[in-house]
């Protein structure tokens, strides 16, 4: 009997630390706004994880709406307590739609970039691109935003998470802007295609 308890206590210890932790670090469209939370794709993503073989991994929602990259920093530091192997970061829409400057947002995903790192936490970066309509510059320099951090931090890097999704009314809600659980099917898609190799 003692040898039984003995061996399944080695079993738990080795699938406790098996488990793995990907948290997904974003605003209103990570959190899933419009849709239950078990219909956001992070949600998704980790059904198609698990679906795929990869039962260790947990995908945490850290979706807050409203959010800029201003407060990607500090969430992060915060977050990092439960000690992830991975985090998504997904910010800076808010950024965009608010007509923030691009310097400042790079900086501040710079910086939690940089803390991400230095705690040893891989980096995967969604990319994100700002409707025509707030001009060819700003929204040049928007998506070039996340190229060069992609490109300097050597990140695993998603270009575009509202791929087939954006400005596409099938996808979205009344607002145009929040994915519907059919948009949220395909963020998943466009996400686990990009990362079923790498996690």
């Amino acid at each position: 009997m003692r040898t039984l308890i003995i061996t399944f206590l080695l079993l738990f210890s080795s699938l406790s630390f098996a488990q793995k932790k990907l948290i997904v670090l974003g605003d209103s469209i990570t959190e899933g706004y419009g849709v239950s939370k078990e219909a956001a794709y992070p949600a998704l993503l980790e059904k198609k994880l698990h679906d795929a073989g990869k039962k260790e991994w947990s995908i945490i929602n850290a979706g807050v709406s409203g959010s800029t990259t201003a407060s990607g920093i500090s969430r992060m530091k915060w977050l990092f307590k439960s000690k992830p192997d991975v985090v998504f970061l997904a910010l800076g829409a808010n950024d965009g739609l608010r007509g923030l400057k691009v310097e400042e947002s790079q900086k501040n995903l710079a910086t939690a970039i940089e803390y991400a790192q230095k705690e040893k936490v891989e980096v995967i970066l969604g990319g994100l691109y700002m409707p025509p309509n707030y001009g060819a510059d700003y929204t040049s320099k928007f998506k070039k935003m996340y190229e060069d951090l992609a490109k300097k931090y050597k990140l695993t890097f998603i270009p575009f998470i509202l791929d087939k999704v954006a400005g596409n009314p099938k996808y979205n809600l009344a607002d145009g802007i929040h994915p519907n659980e059919e948009g949220h099917k395909i963020i998943a898609d466009t996400i686990f295609n990009a990362l079923k190799g790498k996690l």
